[in-house]
């Protein structure tokens, strides 16, 4: 099974943020991965502002609220949710373009 090079690079980007923030410290303050999962979530809205529809912009910033509120969660409660979130992002991403046509998502 041959993995698209654009999902090992996302791979690789996200375990060398984690690890860079493991290492220096980031990680031990509570927002920082709550934070991490607003701005992940937020990358499709923006998407959808490049791609100039204002329909798909409505149905990516209610998919973005939904992780909007699990990263709220994660630090209001237990950052279990902001986890869950992030790994339900990832997949998210695998499934995003038979979900929601949004123009403005680079084909890479």
């Amino acid at each position: 099974m041959d993995v698209p090079v654009e999902y090992l690079i996302g791979l690789l980007l996200s375990v060398a943020v984690a690890g860079f923030a493991t290492v220096i410290g980031l990680d031990r303050e509570r927002a920082f991965y709550p934070t991490v999962l607003i701005v992940i979530a937020s990358y499709y809205v923006l998407f959808a502002v490049m791609g100039a529809s204002a329909r798909t912009l409505v149905i990516e910033i209610v998919a973005a609220s939904a992780f909007l509120v699990f990263a709220v969660l994660g630090f209001r409660r237990n950052l279990w949710f902001a986890v869950a979130a992030i790994v339900g992002h990832g997949a998210f991403d695998f499934v995003h373009h038979w979900l929601i046509e949004n123009p403005g998502v680079p084909h890479w």
